[in-house]
């Protein structure tokens, strides 16, 4: 069992806590017993897992598997929470190489564009999001949070590892690529006529989305072939980006459906389709 702060594996996992080292080893932190279960799950590489007792005691299943795939280390609970980015680690805590994480994204069906994402909050809810409504996946921009920032992992609830995502070198292109292979590309603009629920969403669409503070640049958001606006209250000036997301892809996903199958009723949906469950 490991017990010293000064091990050098307890010192690589305590460095990893920064983007600088994270980018330097080339590797990333998966902490919390969701994020490793899903991992496991995938067939996502693992490089190394250090786990306590307690937590061992309690997933052996998965203690097991996990110890024929990679490098396991028991560690005391002091060390488990020098090595997590929590306050309350769960007890296990994992690190990966980033350079697994390639992952080809379709220009088909709903994809995101996220250009200058600031916080790894936002983005780990706007990638649960999108995997939950069925995007196809996600672009993002060099100058936003890191994919694999620990917070955007945790917020993400385990999602991660099902979205497609890759970091865009030049948004433009990738957008011009996107619209070359046919997709319409719609950005959102407070004084844009039309809604979000005018769109036909059952075409592949590229959906454009900016800073929390700033918005898209201008130079994005001109490649747009519609911008559409989301209708809010008297006085509300604006919605947090993941929440503006979660209110398009799932429009777009309800039409989707809604072709596919017909009109869902409050309960079962069409045989042959599983029940909807709510969050």
């Amino acid at each position: 069992m490991l017990t010293s702060l000064q091990n050098p594996l307890v010192k690589q996992f305590r460095k990893l806590h920064t983007a600088k080292e994270r980018h330097k080893q080339g590797l990333f932190l998966l902490e919390g017993t969701n994020l490793v279960t899903e991992a496991v799950a995938v067939a996502f590489p693992l490089q190394t897992v250090c786990c306590t007792e307690r937590w061992q005691k309690n997933h052996l299943s998965l203690w097991n598997q996990l110890s024929q795939q990679c490098r396991t280390e028991l560690v005391s609970e002091e060390i488990i929470s020098a090595i997590a980015t929590t306050i309350n680690p769960d007890g296990v805590v994992a690190i990966a190489s980033r350079s697994v994480v390639t992952h080809k994204i379709p220009f088909t069906g709903i994809v995101l564009v996220l250009e200058t994402i600031q916080d790894p909050g936002n983005l780990g809810t706007i990638i649960r999001t999108a995997a939950a409504a069925d995007v196809s996946g996600l672009w993002i921009s060099q100058d936003s949070v890191d994919l694999d920032h620990p917070k955007v992992m945790r917020a993400s609830a385990g999602q991660w590892f099902r979205l497609p995502m890759q970091v865009s070198p030049d948004l433009l292109t990738t957008v011009n690529q996107a619209k070359t292979a046919g997709m319409q590309v719609i950005s959102t603009l407070p004084t844009a006529e039309k809604t979000f629920w005018e769109v036909d969403w059952r075409k592949p669409s590229l959906i454009l989305l900016g800073n929390e503070g700033a918005g898209l640049s201008n130079q994005l958001s001109t490649t747009a072939d519609m911008a559409v606006n989301i209708p809010l209250a008297n006085q509300v000036e604006s919605l947090n980006v993941a929440i503006a997301t979660a209110l398009m892809v799932y429009e777009a996903y309800r039409q989707r459906f809604q072709d596919k199958y017909g009109e869902i009723g409050s309960g079962e949906w069409e045989s042959g389709v599983p029940s909807s469950r709510s969050a």
